[in-house]
């Protein structure tokens, strides 16, 4: 394995702020997750700018690391897959079909990553990589079981062998998306993130999020939301680009790219978006 494509895991401890013990247990995996969805930011800055998304290991801790970017769903999961091996976690990745603000049953394809951790025997669900309704915890692969997360309680349901993740908001279980334990390939990655990058979710509208402790930060399109657990949700509509510029680098915590790649994209969204559901 070249330097450049080892998991440099010192970086990532400084990018999340992790200074505890790397014992490979659930407390660890636990804190690692929490640590990482409040530092690193969920955004499709790339794909909104006509950039490719990169997966492979150096160009991921360029990006997310010492760039101090984000990124989307394969990003962040292929980057916490790689640290995690490296401080000995047995870890799978598998491909997803996302199911959030589907009113009907979807045949789409995969398009979303998520991993399964071992740990002591038991395996659980880990994903730092969905947006405004990330889990922040590792939840326990056993059906029918409420969970509870720093923010949300999740659920996983079992369909001979299709799992489904839902989230309770307010008094309703929403579903987010349905796997199963195959393992997904080299080849299927590059084709999930094909379909991805080019999604007009990804595409044509822009979308931001970070969950720090007990709140989420949610941007979709000119829709900032601040949703706080337990709380009321506060929202506002932004009207320039230099509003979203503060929103994106200001609580959303995202080293932007260069202005003159960066503000075209945003004109586009002033100009033409409506903010999406990121309830």
């Amino acid at each position: 394995m070249s330097v450049a494509s080892k998991a440099n895991i010192d970086a990532w401890f400084e990018r999340i702020g992790f200074a505890g013990s790397i014992a490979p247990s659930l407390e660890t995996l636990g804190q690692l997750v929490q640590m990482h969805v409040a530092a690193i930011p969920f955004e499709n800055l790339d794909p909104l700018m006509g950039a490719p998304v990169r997966l492979d290991l150096s160009n991921l801790q360029q990006k997310l690391l010492f760039d101090r970017r984000g990124g989307y769903c394969l990003e962040h999961n292929l980057l916490l897959k790689a640290m995690l091996e490296e401080l000995d976690y047995e870890v799978k990745a598998h491909a997803a079909v996302v199911l959030w603000n589907h009113s009907e049953p979807t045949d789409d394809p995969p398009t979303h990553l998520v991993l399964t951790v071992g740990v002591a025997g038991v395996t659980y669900l880990v994903d730092v990589g969905f947006g405004g309704q990330t889990p922040t915890a590792p939840l326990r692969l056993r059906s029918e079981l409420e969970q509870a997360t720093p923010h949300e309680p999740f659920r996983l349901i079992d369909d001979a062998g299709t799992w489904r993740l839902e989230s309770l908001i307010g008094e309703d279980w929403r579903p987010l998306y349905r796997f199963t334990l195959a393992p997904v390939s080299d080849d299927e990655l590059g084709q999930m993130n094909e379909r991805a990058s080019s999604s007009p979710t990804f595409r044509d509208g822009l979308i931001a999020s970070r969950a720090e402790k007990g709140r989420r930060l949610v941007l979709g399109n000119l829709r900032f939301v601040i949703h706080v657990t337990g709380g009321e949700s506060e929202a506002r509509m932004l009207t320039s680009v230099a509003e979203l510029r503060e929103v994106l680098s200001g609580p959303l915590g995202i080293h932007l790219p260069a202005a003159d790649r960066l503000d075209p994209a945003l004109d586009r969204i002033v100009a033409t978006s409506s903010p999406p559901d990121q309830s």
